[in-house]
């Protein structure tokens, strides 16, 4: 009896003490998520780099060129995250700046800064927990489509298929499946930390930062399938450029940027965000009430007037291979992708 109550104790004891060791890691992991959500990027332009292996990891624009995070980690022996997702899910905003800055003045650490024009662009963004989207959020768009205005914001997806680089060639599906492609360009906005029931007046405390994306659409399956198939004509394979930057929020007023969309160098699209119906901040504090908002998150607020639905039927010629199309928002650069 004696030994069965020993035993008994020491188990008891093992298991308190395995218990309290769980706990302290789970408080661990729970801190560290906590400081990578809480944490926003400051002063930083980011790109997304394709290595030779496959492999899409950061680079960071600075006076000396853009750092290639992933080589620069390895010369200097030091760590950071590899991605912007990495980034903005786990936190290391601090780990960056020590890596960038040592890199500056490190002579070792020359070759890992490149000439931008001489990248291969990866995707800044590959699985996002969602990709939340706006429909009919410029005035002027709602009256060129013939449609009321919205009274709240009208959501919808993509998925993670449809995300694709700066510079991606977009392969057009056969006719038979779709032929009516039109360009959407669009501010999106990066969240940075978990956003739930979230005030508008505090929305963008949430924001981490903010790219130029193009909502690239096939008409005839959105509108002319039917039922209409809003999700389908928006989220097939690579109908979802963004780039060529993230640029941290700090850098960056969303409600006063202009946007431009050019077809093979004719001008499309042309406003500014002061034109938007619901603007970033209605956007979140309205998605946060319905689901939560999480880091990684991106969110595509809506394309202005100018799109081919737009115009007059007999004046729409839909966009084929061949054809070049340039998005550019202020401060956020250009977003170039040709069809084929």
């Amino acid at each position: 009896m004696h030994s069965r109550r020993k035993l008994m104790k020491a188990g008891l004891a093992a298991a308190a003490l395995a218990t309290t060791k769980v706990s302290a890691q789970a408080a661990g992991e729970t801190a560290s998520r906590s400081n990578g959500s809480d944490e926003l990027p400051r002063k930083l332009t980011i790109l997304s780099i394709r290595q030779d292996d496959g492999r899409e990891t950061m680079g960071v624009k600075t006076a000396a060129g853009v750092l290639d995070v992933a080589a620069a980690t390895k010369l200097l022996g030091l760590s950071a995250p590899l991605t912007l997702e990495a980034l903005l899910v786990n936190g290391g905003n601090a780990e960056l700046k020590t890596l960038v800055d040592t890199a500056l003045k490190a002579p070792n650490a020359k070759a890992a800064f490149l000439d931008e024009s001489k990248i291969k662009f990866g995707r800044l963004f590959n699985k996002p927990g969602k990709i939340v989207c706006l429909g009919l959020n410029y005035r002027e768009h709602v009256e060129e489509t013939g449609q009321k205005l919205p009274p709240l914001p009208i959501l919808f997806n993509k998925y993670n298929n449809s995300l694709a680089p700066h510079m991606v060639t977009v392969q057009l599906p056969p006719r038979d499946v779709c032929y009516k492609f039109d360009y959407e360009t669009e501010l999106v906005v990066v969240i940075g930390r978990k956003a739930r029931n979230v005030p508008v007046e505090d929305a963008l405390s949430y924001v981490a930062g903010y790219a130029v994306g193009n909502d690239f659409t096939s008409r005839d399956l959105q509108l002319e399938v039917p039922g209409g198939q809003w999700m389908v004509g928006k989220t097939l394979d690579d109908f979802a450029p963004i780039g060529p930057y993230f640029v941290s929020a700090d850098q960056i007023d969303p409600n006063n940027l202009d946007l431009e969309t050019r077809v093979n160098g004719e001008v499309r699209q042309s406003s500014n965000t002061t034109k938007l119906i619901f603007n970033p901040q209605k956007i979140i504090a309205y998605a946060s009430r319905l689901l939560a908002l999480e880091p990684g998150d991106i969110i595509f607020t809506g394309t202005p007037s100018g799109v081919i639905v737009g115009y007059p039927k007999e004046k729409q010629v839909w966009l084929k291979a061949g054809d070049k199309i340039e998005s550019t928002i202020q401060g956020l650069g250009t977003l170039s992708f040709t069809l084929a």
